[in-house]
């Protein structure tokens, strides 16, 4: 039996433990690091399904990842892009065939099948695969299995898991190529409005708003909260010298980079509450993979008020820094390198992340 004294020395190592495994190097905005499931648990099932979500959800994720696009009859649909070659057996359709096209979306060329050419009917015939097969060929089991989920759909499915689960599970969606579907006759922040207004859900659950374009998060700024007072407005970023899609054409083109600057965060700032940008904007790899130097970008974001929630941590060694790869081979999941990956930036100062693996993610978070 512990005498009192053994007792207490074992609780005050254990409290000494927790605290080395919870302190991090540079100290975040946010209590706790937020964990999102991007586009659900993709690592481990087809993205945007209900068993991509559902096995997020049951892996800890604080936060599921919709990214919407508007099908022809606008309603707006959980798919990372309009086109849908890649995500779909809609290739296998032979009443669409005709429907195969190409059109330019931000500036960049596709060709495929695209949601604006489809009524959410006819998007409802077809079935969910894996982006990735040949990286992630253990999802293709599940090809077939689920179909094409509208916005309405996953609300509905995370308050039932909410309400299962006891826990309030945040929504975080991105409203993607704003610019594009407007040019098409769409309005997709309208119709997000709209819809998460109708559900008591969305109304108080944590909720953040994403886009890649400046122009939708100006015009939903203040909206989103009259609807959901806690709601946060994220300006995500690509690479620093991609352009941010709704300043092309215009008299003064800007970067991405142009925003990560001290005057150009202060600016974001005026409209949104965070920034997302990618890991490698955060510490840069050179042509091997391999991270270089970090930049300030975390600490200049919190300097201008603004959270940094980064994306997208996966745990294929292909897609790990070169310095944490194993040599198992590149499709091989690396759960020790991308803890790893995870925590090196929770160290410097991260506020919250994306992961395809909420379960490695949320080993992360616990050190």
């Amino acid at each position: 039996m512990l005498t009192r004294r053994q007792t207490i020395t074992g609780t005050l190592m254990g409290m000494s433990l927790l605290l080395t495994r919870n302190a991090h190097a540079a100290p975040s905005l946010a209590p706790v690091p937020l964990l999102m499931a991007h586009r659900g648990a993709s690592a481990l099932r087809p993205e945007h399904t209900l068993a991509a979500y559902a096995r997020a959800i049951m892996d800890g994720a604080d936060y599921i990842e919709p990214d919407l696009v508007p099908t022809r009859d606008g309603v707006l649909i959980a798919r990372h892009e309009s086109n849908i070659a890649a995500t779909t057996d809609v290739a296998t359709h032979a009443e669409f065939a005709s429907r195969r096209r190409t059109q330019t979306i931000d500036g960049m060329e596709e060709t495929g099948w695209f949601t604006t050419d489809f009524t959410l009917a006819e998007l409802k015939t077809l079935r969910a695969k894996e982006r990735l097969p040949t990286v992630r060929a253990h999802n293709t089991r599940y090809d077939g299995h689920f179909d094409i989920l509208t916005f309405e759909e996953v609300i509905d499915f995370v308050a039932a898991e909410a309400a299962a689960r006891g826990r309030v599970i945040g929504l975080i969606p991105e409203i993607k190529n704003s610019t594009h579907f407007h040019k098409l006759g769409h309005i997709p922040e309208e119709t997000f409005l709209r819809v998460i207004a109708a559900h008591e859900y969305t109304r108080f659950c944590p909720l953040e708003v994403q886009s890649f374009e400046t122009a939708n998060l100006r015009a939903l700024h203040g909206r989103v909260q009259t609807i959901n007072p806690q709601a946060r407005l994220m300006f995500l970023m690509g690479e620093r010298t991609q352009h941010v899609p709704d300043t092309l054409g215009t008299s003064r083109p800007l970067t991405f980079g142009d925003l990560m600057s001290a005057e150009g965060l202060a600016g974001v700032r005026q409209y949104a509450d965070v920034i997302g940008p990618s890991n490698t904007d955060i510490i840069p790899r050179d042509a091997t993979g391999a991270w270089l130097e970090p930049t300030t970008l975390i600490d200049d974001a919190h300097r201008a008020g603004l959270l940094v929630h980064s994306y997208t941590f996966r745990p294929e060694n292909r897609f790990l820094p070169a310095q944490l790869r194993d040599d198992r081979g590149d499709d091989a999941r690396n759960p020790r390198g991308s803890i790893a990956e995870i925590q090196r930036m929770l160290n410097m100062g991260l506020d919250g992340f994306f992961t395809d693996d909420p379960a490695i993610g949320r080993a992360a978070l616990r050190g």
